[in-house]
C-alpha cells in the first residue's frame, strides 16, 4: 500500500537534516549549506520515494535536481568543474536514462541528449575533425532553447 504523504515526509527529513547539519556547523559539511545542496536533497527524496512507492516515472525528476545540484555545487565550490551549458544535456539524458531502468521508456531519447552534450562539450576539441559541422554547431548553440520548447510541445501532444 502507497502511504499518503510519504513523498512530503522525505522531503522534510531531508529539509530537515540539511537545516540541522547547517546549524550545527560540522566543518565537513560547511561547503554543503547553500541553496544547491538544498536541490540535491530534494532530488535525493523524489529519488528515494520513487523507490520505496514504485511510482518510477519520479525518477526523471528526482534524478534532474539531484544533476543539477551537483553541478550548479561543483560550479560554486571546484575549480576544475566543467561549466558548460551542454552539461545540463548530459543531465537531461542521465535522467531519461535512469527513469528507462524502470519503465522502459526513454531510453532513445536519453541516448540523444547523452550524445548532444558530448558533441557540444567537445566540439572545440573535435573541431579537426568536425569543421564542416561547426557552422551548424554555433547555430545549435545560439538557439538550442527553441529546440527544448519544440520538445516540449511535440511531448505535449503525444499520448
Amino acid at each position: 500500500m502507497k502511504k499518503k504523504h510519504s513523498l512530503l515526509a522525505y522531503l522534510c527529513i531531508g529539509v530537515g537534516i540539511f537545516l540541522l547539519l547547517r546549524e550545527l556547523r560540522i566543518p565537513f559539511f560547511v561547503d554543503f549549506y547553500s541553496w544547491q545542496s538544498l536541490l540535491i536533497v530534494i532530488g535525493l527524496g523524489v529519488i528515494i520515494h520513487s523507490y520505496t512507492t514504485r511510482t518510477y516515472q519520479n525518477l526523471f525528476i528526482g534524478t534532474l535536481l539531484f544533476g543539477v545540484g551537483i553541478h550548479l555545487h561543483g560550479i560554486k565550490h571546484y575549480s576544475f568543474w566543467v561549466d558548460d551549458w551542454s552539461v545540463y544535456l548530459i543531465i537531461i539524458g542521465l535522467a531519461f536514462i535512469i527513469r528507462y531502468t524502470k519503465t522502459k521508456k526513454g531510453f532513445f531519447a536519453g541516448v540523444f541528449f547523452i550524445l548532444a552534450g558530448l558533441l557540444f562539450l567537445f566540439a572545440e576539441q573535435l573541431s579537426i575533425y568536425t569543421s564542416w559541422l561547426e557552422p551548424i554547431i554555433l547555430l545549435l548553440e545560439r538557439f538550442w532553447p527553441v529546440l527544448l520548447i519544440l520538445l516540449g510541445i511535440i511531448m505535449l501532444k503525444r499520448k
